[in-house]
This record gives structure tokens, C-alpha cells and sequence, in this order.
């Protein structure tokens, strides 16, 4: 029953459909630039001991030094285990923690700054030390960045495109984590967003947050498994990947998220390549 209606209320046109001029896209590039330099600065900061709590509130901090008054959710680091939300079972647990950094583990951070108007949403996966088994997930992540624009651009439902990532991440042994997502989401569509100023209030995601979903529609918004509405506009897409420990290690997560511009008429393409997982910063692993 909830799955029939979510189907449905996806399938409410919303102006969000539409992709936004090339300004406008400037405007997107820009603060997802932004967000990408908070989460490298910081991941060359962390030592070990640093908390996750420590991490998400300096790239906070940064990007508030670098004009950000407001954010779509505020900024979130997971380690080791965590990053691959094991034992979460309650939205709580996926707030930053006391956990401290060890030099083998796996580190996620996540942020999503509004800038001039513009929501940005990345996620940037790397380690202190080298991990070859994070070099394998990587490689896998790389593979479904390069084809992701094709299953946007072609005629595969959203839904569908939910399904093949969801099927090739478990053929290669790993767990999907963006089904623990709130709504089992892929990703989601973002915006411009008013009222800047005005501070946020909640956390991590703020009130500019459930104000830019409610007013667009929200089931329309998320790219989740019961999606059913049109491919068309600007997501923040996410694919998020959970892998067992080996050997007595623990186990670790790794994602990258990044916009994805899809026009009408079945064009599809990564709104920058200036990205670290393509270009990987040195000194990180």
C-alpha cells in the first residue's frame, strides 16, 4: 500500500523536472567545488584519535569561512564500521559520534552547503593509510559513475535504475547502504534555495531542507526504489557500498556523490569532472 502511493505522488509533475540554465548551473558547479575542497582540507587534517564529531564540525566551520550561511544537511563524517552503517537502526545513529579515527579505517565525509543560493551535496571517501581493499570499491564506484549517465539518458525508469545498481553492487559482494537511507534513497533532486540567511535549526538536515522538498513534492524528489516520475532535472546521486571485514579487520563503507545534470530528450552527464574520486588529492589514500 505505501509503496503503490509512493508511486503515485512521484508521479505529481513538479517544477524541479526542469533543468535550470547554464548560470544557474555555474551556480550548482561552484558550490559543489566548494564542498569537495571543505572534505578534502578536512581529511588532510584527520589524525588519528580525531572523532568523527571533531571532522563534521571543521568542515562546517570551513565552509562557513568560505561564505556559507546556510545548509541543505549539515556536515556528517562516519568511520571504520560506521561507514557502512553497521548497527544503525535508528536515524539518530547516523549523526557524527565519539568514535575515533584509527589509521586503517575507511573515513566518509559528507556535507551539503548552500551557497548564493545553490545546494550542493558530495561525499568523498578515503583512508590515512593504503587500503587496497578500498582501491577495489573505488574501481567498482568508478564503474558505475562512468555509467550512470547512460541509465539516465536511456529508457530505464528510475525505479529500474535503482534496481541494476542495487543488483550489481550485490553481484560483486557487496552490501547496498543507500537502502538504509531515510526512504532507501539513491539519490535526490537539489535547488535553489531562499532565505539563506536565516539560520537552519535542526540537524543535520535543516529547515531549508524540508521546506525545498515539501514545496517541490517530496516523493517526487527522491530517487528511491518506488520512484516513478520523470528522470529530468538535477540530482545528487550516491551510490553507497558496504563491504564485511576481512582477516580480523573491520568492515568499512564507500560512496561518492556528486551532481548529475539530466536534460530532456535523453542527455545525461556529471555536471563537473573536477572531482576527487576521479582525481584522487595527495597525501589521501
Amino acid at each position: 500500500m505505501i509503496q503503490a502511493l509512493t508511486r503515485v505522488l512521484s508521479r505529481i509533475p513538479t517544477r524541479s523536472r526542469h533543468v535550470p540554465a547554464e548560470a544557474d548551473l555555474e551556480g550548482f558547479r561552484r558550490v559543489q567545488g566548494l564542498a569537495y575542497s571543505a572534505a578534502i582540507a578536512v581529511a588532510r587534517e584527520i589524525r588519528e584519535g580525531w572523532t568523527e564529531r571533531r571532522a563534521a564540525r571543521l568542515m562546517d566551520q570551513y565552509l562557513r569561512d568560505h561564505g556559507v550561511k546556510a545548509f541543505f544537511h549539515r556536515s556528517l563524517a562516519w568511520y571504520g564500521d560506521r561507514a557502512r552503517f553497521h548497527g544503525f537502526r535508528s536515524y539518530g545513529d547516523f549523526f557524527p559520534t565519539e568514535r575515533a579515527a584509527r589509521p586503517e579505517d575507511v573515513i566518509i565525509l559528507d556535507t551539503a552547503p548552500v551557497l548564493d543560493g545553490y545546494a550542493g551535496d558530495i561525499g568523498f571517501t578515503f583512508s590515512m593509510t593504503p587500503q587496497p581493499r578500498l582501491d577495489r570499491a573505488r574501481e567498482f564506484l568508478l564503474e558505475l559513475r562512468r555509467d550512470l549517465p547512460g541509465m539516465f539518458a536511456g529508457p530505464m525508469t528510475t525505479a529500474e535504475i535503482w534496481k541494476q545498481v542495487d543488483e550489481r553492487l550485490r553481484a560483486q559482494g557487496y552490501a547496498n547502504c543507500h537502502a538504509k537511507y531515510p526512504f532507501r534513497v539513491l539519490g535526490h533532486r537539489l535547488y535553489r534555495i531562499p532565505f539563506e540567511s536565516i539560520p537552519g535549526l535542526l540537524f543535520p538536515f535543516t529547515l531549508h531542507t524540508y521546506s525545498a522538498f515539501l514545496g517541490h513534492g517530496l516523493f517526487s524528489e527522491l530517487l528511491s526504489p518506488d520512484h516513478a516520475g520523470r528522470k529530468t532535472g538535477i540530482w545528487a546521486v550516491e551510490p553507497h557500498i558496504g563491504a564485511d571485514g576481512e582477516n580480523g579487520t573491520e568492515g568499512f563503507g564507500a560512496k561518492f556523490e556528486e551532481i548529475l545534470v539530466v536534460k530532456p530528450g535523453g542527455e545525461a552527464r556529471w555536471l563537473s569532472d573536477e572531482v576527487p574520486h576521479l582525481k584522487r588529492p595527495g597525501g589521501l589514500f
